[in-house]
């Protein structure tokens, strides 16, 4: 037993001084991540040219209200925890244990911004070991300010779309700056299986959580009821009030 115990000692010291350095993240944004290059390499392999839009932008050139949704939607402990919602995992792992397999997503923030630059897709335990090693590392360098500046800018947002930026050109036609309450709540919504729930997919998933994403706002306060009410009704045209159940509030990140 000690002798396991210390090999596996061995293996997760060894993992851990090998993975990546997030200091230099803290005054540089990063050319590419590995999630860019594996969607690259997965284009290439079915005979299509990969597609990347992506425009960088500061956290001030977002609107408040598209901030606070993506917030709500994937982690609303994000200014509390040092990169690992310790319940929600605990949950998870409790979950697989008695499923017997990877499955419910306990994905902080910062842990997938971590699997965003730097791992592949894969459910392993392996990749989310290294997952949460990378996710304390960010919080270690960066600022909570850096993490979700960075995050807003490379997560995936549609095919070949990453970034809020492109995010809200792609799917809206307008800046991050001018998404209002209802395009925000969407957006938020498409996290994290973006190329499932597109605006244009009628996925009845991505209608009926960006309607809970409105709501959450107006109960945190975010929003006033009479934003809430507007913000409810523009959802519904945006998404055409899509009706039929298409199977997709699976959350692809997993364990």
């Amino acid at each position: 037993m000690g002798g396991l115990l210390l090999t596996g000692l061995g293996l997760t010291t060894h993992t851990y001084v090998t993975l990546p350095d997030a200091r230099p993240l803290a005054k540089e944004n990063p050319k590419t991540t590995a999630l860019m290059e594996q969607r690259a390499d997965e284009a290439r392999e079915a005979g299509r040219k990969p597609r990347r839009r992506q425009q960088w932008v500061s956290l001030s050139a977002i609107s408040k209200p598209a901030v606070d949704a993506v917030l709500l939607s994937e982690d609303a402990s994000f200014y509390l925890h040092d990169g690992v919602d310790t319940v929600e995992l605990a949950r998870a792992v409790g979950q697989a244990v008695e499923e017997g397999k990877l499955g419910r997503g306990a994905s902080t923030l910062t842990q997938q911004l971590a699997k965003n630059l730097w791992l592949s897709t894969d459910r392993s335990l392996l990749r989310k070991a290294k997952e949460l090693m990378l996710a304390h590392r960010l919080e270690e360098a960066l600022t909570k300010q850096r993490i979700l500046t960075l995050y807003l800018n490379v997560v995936e947002w549609g095919n070949g779309v990453y970034g809020i930026e492109a995010g809200a050109r792609e799917h809206f036609g307008v800046s991050a700056s001018q998404l209002t309450v209802a395009q925000g709540a969407v957006l938020a919504s498409m996290l994290p299986s973006p190329r499932k729930r597109s605006p244009s997919s009628g996925s009845s998933a991505l209608l009926k959580h960006s309607h809970r994403v409105v709501h959450a706002l107006k109960v945190y306060r975010r929003i006033s009821a009479e934003q809430e009410e507007v913000a409810h009704k523009e959802v519904d045209r945006l998404l055409g009030r899509a009706s039929e159940d298409t199977g997709d509030d699976a959350d692809e990140d997993g364990l």
